[in-house]
């Protein structure tokens, strides 16, 4: 299959992201024509047997879930219910998983999170529960039977499992069975609830959104890291005369919104925002060995540039060049690395005649061992 979205997405991305995006769910028939799945159920019971692979089992017991934490041995894939293995962040393991965040690239990139693999036995489930974030769910193997619920946030009743975020109550408004290469995108906050009718995979390419909490301390670092604010007051010239000793007034509370409106208001160094939607989940800076290899290689007869799949990788334009964000770590270079960065980002490799040039131009050079260095990229 062709993994340019483009080509190999049988979806109107303007329609999609005009009318379904972040607001309700769509099924996609045949989003990926001919779809042959990049892992086997075998490929993923074994990653879930390694130790730094991130990896669930549900068992529905008699209506009731359980949840187990891997890494698993061959003897927790026989079980006498049905059960569904997750793997978490396959695509960092896989390339050929990792390309399936091509079909989504009309998605700014720095929003995707991973893409996390399904097997389920007949009947297999996690339960009836809700995400809040955006996910693509791609049938692989087998049929999986789709059942979209309403619309829930954090009041919404759930079951005393706080690790499973089941609910308890789920009202079915749609229901759809998907076949290998159907696709069903569901918002946040839309429940929905997967029943394995046979065997079956389901890769779900997930986008994290960061949390309102997280952006305004991110912001309120880099405010206070830009402004020194130890020597600025709450001032109240013009004041009125206390009527009632002791009470704080409206217009007390209306001055002080004011000056933290004004203070808000300041120009603030925005990188905190690339560094914050570029931390990856897991570590990956390179060892100090690695890298050393890593930069020798690339000065003496590296030929490619790879980016890792693993790697967090987003760039902004600004007034004085280019900003480049690699794992949570930032770095300001000219516009001259523009069609670079954009290389990179799309390709995801760099070869020829284009990683010779690079490797050749000073900045460009900084800009390749900048990658290497974040763990973002390799070289060959």
């Amino acid at each position: 299959m062709s993994m340019t979205a483009g080509a190999a997405m049988n979806l109107d991305t303007d329609d999609f992201l005009a009318r379904y995006w972040q607001q309700q769910p769509l099924l996609i028939r045949q989003a990926v024509a001919n779809f042959v799945p990049p892992v086997s159920s075998d490929e993923l019971a074994g990653l879930a047997l390694e130790e730094s692979v991130e990896s669930r089992i549900i068992e529905s017991v008699g209506g009731n879930w359980q949840l187990f934490h891997g890494p698993f041995s061959e003897s927790d894939y026989t079980r006498p219910n049905p059960w569904t293995l997750l793997v978490q962040a396959v695509d960092h393991y896989v390339l050929e998983v990792a390309q399936l965040r091509k079909l989504v690239d009309f998605i700014p990139g720095w929003r995707v999170d991973d893409v996390m693999v399904s097997y389920a036995v007949d009947g297999g489930s996690v339960g009836p529960h809700y995400d809040n974030y955006d996910v693509f769910l791609l049938q692989g193997e087998g049929r999986r039977r789709w059942q979209i619920g309403q619309h829930c946030d954090a009041n919404t009743p759930r079951l005393p499992q706080d690790d499973l975020h089941i609910l308890c109550d789920f009202d079915v408004q749609a229901e759809y069975v998907l076949e290998p290469g159907d696709m069903l995108y569901v918002p946040p906050g839309v429940a929905h609830w997967g029943i394995a009718e046979g065997e079956c995979t389901t890769f779900s390419i997930g986008f994290r959104a960061p949390r309102i909490d997280d952006l305004v301390a991110r912001f309120a670092d880099a405010l206070l890291a830009t402004h020194a604010q130890g020597e600025a007051f709450f001032r109240d010239s013009n004041l009125e005369a206390a009527a009632r000793p002791g009470e704080i007034r409206v217009q007390d509370i209306a001055r002080m919104r004011a000056q933290l409106r004004a203070a808000l208001d300041q120009a603030v160094d925005e990188r905190w925002f690339g560094e914050l939607v570029t931390e990856p989940r897991y570590d990956a800076m390179p060892a100090e060995d690695e890298l050393a290899e890593s930069l020798h290689t690339l000065h003496a007869g590296a030929t490619a540039l790879f980016l890792a799949p693993e790697s967090k990788l987003a760039w902004q334009a600004t007034d004085n060049g280019i900003d480049v964000f690699a794992n949570g770590a930032s770095r300001s270079f000219s516009a001259g690395i523009l069609e670079l960065i954009t290389t990179v980002c799309g390709e995801w490799e760099l070869r020829d005649v284009m990683f010779a040039s690079a490797r050749d131009n000073a900045e460009q050079c900084e800009l390749l061992c900048y990658l290497l260095a974040t763990g973002c990229a390799y070289v060959e």
